[in-house]
Formats: structure tokens, C-alpha cells, sequence
């Protein structure tokens, strides 16, 4: 009976490490808006994050994985095949690659305007 608390404890360790590795999701949309790979200033990239893995596409195109950095899992990202982390911001608009590289989250183009009502073409008859 004694140990009771101490199972529960353990059980409840490791079930919370892998849910609270990743403080922001950061699936959506970027664009590369500094020091971007062959001149693609604006180009599109692409973060899809299932739980604690992570897929990227590059504003060149190049896919690669990802996952929480083992020493700040809360605010970086580890790109292995490239030996390359990433810091993101807390909201996860923006993010920073070692090698200099910003992304920041494109929103797409404002809605437009309320309460704008178009004119109707005048139709005549005869």
C-alpha cells in the first residue's frame, strides 16, 4: 500500500513527457523572409506536425523531418538530415533556422472589407 503513490507517479511521468514535449503546433503555412535558399525571398513553405514529428518543405521545395530539440523541447526544432535546429517563437509565427533562415506564418490575403456592397450591373429591357 505504501508504494501506491509512487506506481502512480511513475505512470504519470511517462505519460505526460511525449504530450508536453511541443509547447505550440506549428502546422501551416510560411514564408521564407530572410536569408532564403537560391533567391526565393517570399517563397512558400510548409510545417505539418503530427504529435511530436514534424514534416518540412522548404521554400525550394526540399522536404526533410523534424522533431522537438532534446535540449529545449519547448522552443526548438531538430532538423536531423540537415544537423540543423530551429528556434520558434512561443506564438509560432516566426522561426529561425541555424544557418539564418526566417520563416514566418502567412495568413494569406485579408478578407475583404464588410459592409462593402458591390453595385449591380444595370440591366435594361426592351
Amino acid at each position: 500500500m505504501r508504494y501506491l503513490p509512487l506506481v502512480i507517479g511513475a505512470i504519470a511521468a511517462f505519460a505526460a513527457t511525449s504530450a508536453s514535449a511541443q509547447s505550440v503546433n506549428l502546422t501551416g503555412n510560411y514564408r521564407c523572409v530572410q536569408d532564403c535558399r537560391d533567391g526565393n525571398l517570399g517563397g512558400p513553405a510548409f510545417i505539418t506536425q503530427n504529435g511530436d514529428s514534424l514534416n518540412l518543405v522548404t521554400e525550394t521545395g526540399e522536404s526533410y523531418r523534424a522533431w522537438p530539440d532534446v535540449t529545449a523541447p519547448a522552443s526548438r526544432i531538430w532538423v536531423d538530415v540537415r544537423n540543423e535546429s530551429a528556434v520558434y517563437s512561443p506564438d509560432g509565427l516566426r522561426i529561425q533556422f541555424d544557418d539564418g533562415r526566417i520563416w514566418e506564418r502567412d495568413f494569406g490575403p485579408p478578407p475583404p472589407r464588410p459592409g462593402v456592397a458591390r453595385k449591380r450591373p444595370v440591366t435594361y429591357q426592351r
